[in-house]
Formats: C-alpha cells, sequence, structure tokens
C-alpha cells in the first residue's frame, strides 16, 4: 500500500447505509478525529448515538429537524456549501439523537473523542466566524463552527475552506504535531467538495492534496481529490491544498487532539512561511467571500 492509499479515503468507499462517508479513528490509526456524512431525503431519518465523543450536526446541503433530550430543533441548512454558510448544533458525549431531514440534503457529523460533559447547544449562523485568509491566488474563505467562536467543545476543532478554481489554500505549508507554545497535536480530517466546470458543468472537479515530512515524523501524500474523497492527516506538514483552475474547492476541517486546552495551534514550515508576508501587497481575489459574510465580519 502506498502512502495516498493509506491516507486517500476515496469517496463511496467506506459508506454504511444512509451515510456515503465514514472515518472511524480505527480508520484512521488513530485517537480522537471521526467524521460520518449522512445522505438523507426528505422525511428519512437517522439515529445517533454519541457514545464517548462529542460532535457538531452541520449541513452541507438541505435542512433537518434534530430531536435530543426530548427538545427539537429546526436547522435551516443551505443549499450547497459553496452558496451559504448554516446553523447547527453541538451535541455532547453520551447522548441519543435524531436527524430528519425535512429536504433532500447531506449532514456532516465531525467528531472528535471528549473527555467533559457539556450541554446541547443550537448555533445560529451568527454565531459562524467566516473570513478572508490570503491574496492573490492564495485567496481563500474561512467559515469557523468551533474554532475562534464561543462554542465550547472539549475536543473538537471545526472549519471549512473555500477555494476559488486555480488558487492554492492551506498554504504556506503547516502541522501541528507536537505539543509546545506554539503548536498542539492535532489530528487532522479533510473532507472535499469540488464543483463541476466547463460548458454545463459537464466536467467532473478536481484537486490535489499534499502531506509531507515533518521533522522526526515521515509521511507522502500527494493525491488528487474528487467530491467526497477525504484525507486524513496523522502529523506532518499539509498543504497545500488546490483547486484546479475552472473547479472551485470545498474542505471541512475536523480537527482533535489530547490538550485539554482545544486550542488550534500551529507553524509553518519554515522554507514557506514567507508567503505569509508576501501575499500582503497583493489584491483580494474578487470572488471570494462566496458566500454571504455576518453583519459582524
Amino acid at each position: 500500500m502506498n502512502e495516498n492509499e493509506k491516507y486517500l479515503i476515496k469517496a463511496g468507499s467506506k459508506a454504511d447505509g444512509v451515510y456515503d462517508t465514514v472515518v472511524t479513528t480505527e480508520m484512521a490509526g488513530w485517537e480522537f478525529c471521526s467524521l460520518k456524512v449522512a445522505a438523507l431525503k426528505a422525511g428519512e431519518s437517522v439515529e445517533v448515538e454519541t457514545g464517548e465523543t462529542e460532535l457538531l450536526v452541520l449541513p452541507l446541503s438541505g435542512a433537518a429537524i434534530v430531536a435530543v433530550d426530548g427538545t427539537t430543533y429546526d436547522l435551516a441548512g443551505r443549499e450547497s456549501v459553496f452558496t451559504d454558510i448554516t446553523d447547527y448544533i453541538f451535541i455532547p458525549r453520551g447522548k441519543t439523537f435524531t436527524v430528519t431531514a425535512t429536504t433532500d440534503g447531506r449532514f456532516s457529523l465531525p467528531a472528535t473523542k471528549a473527555s467533559k460533559d457539556l450541554s446541547v447547544r443550537y448555533c445560529p449562523r451568527s454565531e459562524v466566524k467566516p473570513g478572508i485568509r490570503g491574496s492573490g491566488i492564495m485567496t481563500r474563505q474561512v467559515n469557523n463552527y468551533a474554532l475562534g467562536n464561543d462554542v465550547e467543545t472539549s475536543h473538537l476543532l471545526v472549519c471549512e475552506v473555500l477555494t476559488p478554481g486555480g488558487n492554492w489554500s492551506s498554504y504556506p505549508p503547516h502541522k501541528h504535531d507536537v505539543h509546545s507554545e506554539d503548536e498542539r497535536v492535532l489530528e487532522e480530517i479533510y473532507y472535499f467538495e469540488i464543483r463541476d466546470g466547463g460548458p454545463d458543468n459537464a466536467t467532473e472537479g478536481f484537486g490535489l492534496q499534499r502531506v509531507y515530512d515533518s521533522p522526526g515524523k515521515e509521511i507522502d501524500v500527494c493525491a488528487e481529490v474528487r467530491s467526497g474523497d477525504t484525507v486524513v492527516v496523522p502529523w506532518g506538514y499539509h498543504g497545500p491544498s488546490v483547486a484546479a483552475p475552472g473547479h472551485d474547492m470545498y474542505y471541512l476541517n475536523v480537527m482533535g487532539g489530547p490538550a485539554e486546552d482545544s486550542i488550534w495551534l500551529m507553524t509553518d514550515d519554515p522554507c514557506h512561511t514567507w508567503q505569509r508576508q508576501a501575499w500582503e501587497g497583493d489584491d483580494i481575489d474578487p470572488r471570494v467571500p462566496f458566500t454571504p459574510m455576518n453583519e459582524e465580519n
């Protein structure tokens, strides 16, 4: 098995019932992060037990009702990841809940192992912290759902990134595989959706994902990714995530690790960190933002 085969999970290859994407800790060979994506028709339901994990119910498309602890929550959701941000729900460990689609949709369940008990929390779209990172061909939009906002979690960090076709994101390459003042150990999942393009959107979209060695930790991934594909990053420098020209790229990042402070700290590959200064002189790509930004942003 080569490195791409080990760390790249192709769309549908681990499907299980209503779940068209399944990444477990056992599959990834680590301790904390997992992800499922449920594809539901309007009126269909799925019951979920969190067990020892905490998670978000984060619509990728469509709307749903979530029932937990005798209370129901209406998720307005969104048409697609490329058209809007979304409301969502945080569900702690030790819960059983039901997701019932009110429209056809796909609903992600990014999760990590939890070490404390918290409360169920409905999060309106106003709690999402969207922002623009980089400039020029490194411009991308980052939407924070459980990262850099007021949503308290035990170990779960979640954001999503939208990259215009032809641009590079997750760049400069960075890592988070040691515990220090400047870094935290964080396992990471990249789940991708890519826009089709060309005449009548008849060309299937694709992108590229790179993961490579950090000091003392060997890994070598350079993978073509398409909609529904997932890359697991146990360690190493990761980036760039490259969107092919004409094909906008979306990825959902799920992160978690052993530190109890639940913060995101990383360090750049020192060979490429100068890119952060270089982009200060470039214009923001006018294709960003993709989605309406919250008023406070």
